[in-house]
């Protein structure tokens, strides 16, 4: 005989303990996850817990891409979805699961619902996103497509099958569960709130979610709200450390909310499995729903809802001359405009980064990092990234090899600053000069500088780039490690990179979604935290007040470099600019044009427009100031130090960046390294969100530019 519920048993009273799990994943091996999944569901009946979510796709891992269409593996999800049933009968809770499932030759994703040995019911995902970094359309069909029903599955027979299911529990645990699966919340009526009005208390949502910068908010105020919304618990359970680094980085993002209220979240990027528990007031969730009138007659309303009717007007323009926007104008798209949100921003782009490269190093089995150290900005950014990456492993500086390789070009300056970096961190350190050997090459090549003919072409620098890089390869394979790319977003855009052997590949990319503005911006709050000793502090701060160049061709003999980047392509400033707004939004060259004169065109009355000559920054930023001097960039956008362009200017950068992103760079662009995505706005890989052909060209775009009055 069952005893009887204590009273003091929480059971008793309407509420119910409910739980997150975000388990170490185990990409493309069903049975080692299904052994993380069970040891989970232990983990949570043991602390009382009657439910448990998963996240997406949990049994096969959400990032095995193409592999998905390998029998193999989806013979291996099936298997470990038994054990997870078989295992749930001695548990006195229901788990929902992710995993792929192949029905009449098609391909779903489903979260199965599992309690007491039986598998309850599948429910297959709704919406399948296709864009940016997704394309999950490519493997499986969304769930429209089987009608809800039940289907044959051995070896359980005949399963409930559709997203109409509810689950009802209904002995001493009372509650109605709803399934739906990550983009599923994302689309203007989520099918949880159909749920909802059709009696679901509790909402769960197996998801995936990839990491970018500030998408962790927005999930927590998604899924609050729509607990708000819904009158209900809302479980959220994305997936963890261990999917795949190709492109992307993962947080594991669990939340547990109850009617716009956030009772449970997870600790993000952690290399382990996580639970999370939080006890769900049903009780309070129906008096809600009962004395909140609407609710009841929402769903009435719902289910006799007929389409829109629509009126038409003709509206014409109040203004016929200029009229200037009057909302807020932000020169640094990628760069954290207010000053509250610096330090969560930042450290958030770092453990991006620095996740994505652990995971890598972690799935290669090696234990060195090697990075090539040239003391401007990019490698200093990779040097801070690959020391994170270490430190998330539990691997001290010493793994790091770092080399710095001078050439005909190198400067005094960076030379001295790659030293006082690479000394002050504590990691292995060297030094190669590259000179013998490019000089070599250049002979075999019949170069004319081999004769002392000061011919300085592009075989001469890439003969340099090409060097390095391919040092560094052989470093790797010597010393038993993985090669850290240090290119940036901003880098990619415009081509401006050494294709192959060159600073275009590496192992893998840890910048390769972070755009120049947003680097500086990086280093200069790493040099403000109090993380890094004096030395490397200084150092930083040395490198922030340096030129950017290539290095590639001698100098004056003063020191001055031959080379200045933003010479030869204009404002990095600016090209972020374009890029953000062309790679997030796809502005024809128009808008992004009025957009650059309202934001950087535009002096407030009192302040001095740059002169036409004026096309870049001072060497050290913004008019009037340093960009080592520890603002945030947002400081850059407004005030007296701030720099305007005539729109004439910024014409001639935007043409350039079309010319150049549209027609020039993207064969490079269809064979580089992995690399994280960082931001919504931040990737060019033709994995994620910029897929283009390697053969088109810009004449479009600058036909659009050509044919706008300025005047």
């Amino acid at each position: 005989m069952i005893p009887a519920l204590s009273f003091h048993n929480l059971y008793q009273h309407d509420l119910i303990r409910t739980a997150v799990a975000v388990p170490r994943v185990h990409l493309a091996n069903p049975l080692a996850n299904a052994r993380e999944t069970i040891a989970l569901m232990a983990s949570a009946a043991a602390q009382g817990a009657c439910l448990v979510v998963f996240p997406e796709l949990g049994l096969s891992g959400y990032s095995c891409e193409d592999l998905f269409h390998q029998q193999a593996l989806l013979d291996a999800a099936l298997a470990a979805l038994v054990q997870v049933v078989e295992a749930s009968a001695a548990l006195p809770l229901v788990a929902v699961v992710g995993l792929p499932l192949r029905h009449d030759d098609l391909l779903f994703n489903v979260a199965a619902v599992v309690q007491g040995g039986r598998l309850l019911g599948l429910v297959p995902k709704t919406y399948l996103p296709n864009y940016r970094e997704f394309y999950e359309a490519r493997q499986f069909t969304p769930a429209a497509v089987l009608p809800a029903g039940d289907l044959t599955l051995d070896p359980w027979g005949s399963v409930p099958w559709g997203t109409d299911l509810l689950f009802r529990c209904e002995g001493e645990v009372r509650f109605t569960l709803a399934v739906e699966i990550c983009e599923d919340l994302w689309v203007p009526v989520p099918p949880s709130s159909l749920a909802a009005l059709r009696g679901a208390q509790v909402l769960v949502n197996l998801s995936a979610s990839p990491a970018s910068l500030g998408k962790a908010a927005y999930r927590r105020d998604l899924v609050a709200q729509q607990s708000a919304r819904c009158m209900a618990a809302y479980l959220f359970s994305a997936a963890g450390f261990g999917e795949s680094s190709t492109d992307l980085a993962w947080d594991g993002h669990g939340l547990i909310c109850e009617n716009g209220q956030c009772l449970a979240e997870s600790e993000r990027y952690a290399q382990t499995s996580q639970l999370l528990l939080a006890d769900v007031d049903i009780g309070r969730l129906g008096q809600d729903r009962m004395r909140q009138n609407t609710f009841g007659e929402n769903a009435r309303q719902t289910a006799r809802a007929s389409l829109p009717r629509l009126v038409s007007i003709a509206l014409p323009a109040p203004v016929r001359g200029r009229l200037d926007l009057l909302r807020p104008r932000s020169r640094y798209p990628y760069v954290p405009a207010l000053m509250a949100e610096r330090d969560d921003r930042c450290r958030e782009v770092l453990q991006i980064q620095a996740q994505g490269l652990a995971r890598r190093l972690e799935a290669s089995g090696l234990r060195h990092l090697v990075i090539g150290i040239s003391g401007g900005l990019d490698s200093t950014l990779g040097l801070i990234v690959a020391l994170q990456a270490l430190n998330m492993l539990g691997l001290p500086p010493s793994h790091l090899l770092a080399w710095t390789l001078p050439g005909f070009a190198t400067s005094a300056r960076t030379l001295d600053q790659a030293r006082r970096l690479m000394q002050a961190v504590g990691c292995q350190a060297g030094e190669i000069d590259i000179r013998p050997a490019c000089l070599q090459m250049l002979r075999d090549l019949q170069h004319p500088y081999a004769e002392g003919k000061p011919v300085f072409d592009i075989t001469f620098e890439n003969v340099q780039a090409g060097e390095r890089t391919s040092l560094l390869f052989r470093l790797a394979n010597l010393h038993g490690g993985l090669v850290v790319g240090t290119s940036d977003l901003s880098e990619l855009a415009l081509g401006w990179s050494t294709y192959g052997v060159g600073d275009h590949m590496a192992h893998y990319h840890v910048n390769a979604s972070v755009p120049k503005t947003l680097v500086r911006h990086l280093i200069q709050w790493s040099a403000s935290t109090g993380d890094w000793s004096a030395a490397f502090t200084t150092a930083l701060h040395d490198v922030l007040a340096t030129e950017i160049s290539p290095e590639l061709i001698p100098g004056s003999a003063d020191g001055q470099p031959a080379q200045r980047t933003e010479d030869v392509l204009g404002s990095y400033d600016l090209h972020d600019f374009f890029l953000y707004h062309v790679l997030r939004f796809g502005f024809a060259p128009q808008k992004l044009l009025f957009l650059a004169i309202q934001s950087w065109g535009l002096a407030p009355q009192g302040e001095a427009t740059a002169p036409p000559a004026a096309v870049l920054p001072d060497a050290t930023g913004s008019a009037g100031g340093t960009r080592a001097e520890g603002l945030g960039l947002a400081a850059w956008d407004q005030g007296p130090s701030a720099r305007y362009y005539p729109p004439a200017v910024l014409r001639e950068v935007l043409h350039t960046f079309l010319r150049r992103f549209f027609t020039n760079s993207q064969f490079k662009r269809s064979c580089i390294a992995n690399a994280p995505k960082v931001g919504t706005g931040g990737s060019l890989s033709p994995r994620g969100d910029w897929r283009a052909p390697s053969d088109a060209d810009a004449t479009v775009w600058l036909a659009a530019l050509a044919a706008v009055d300025i005047s």
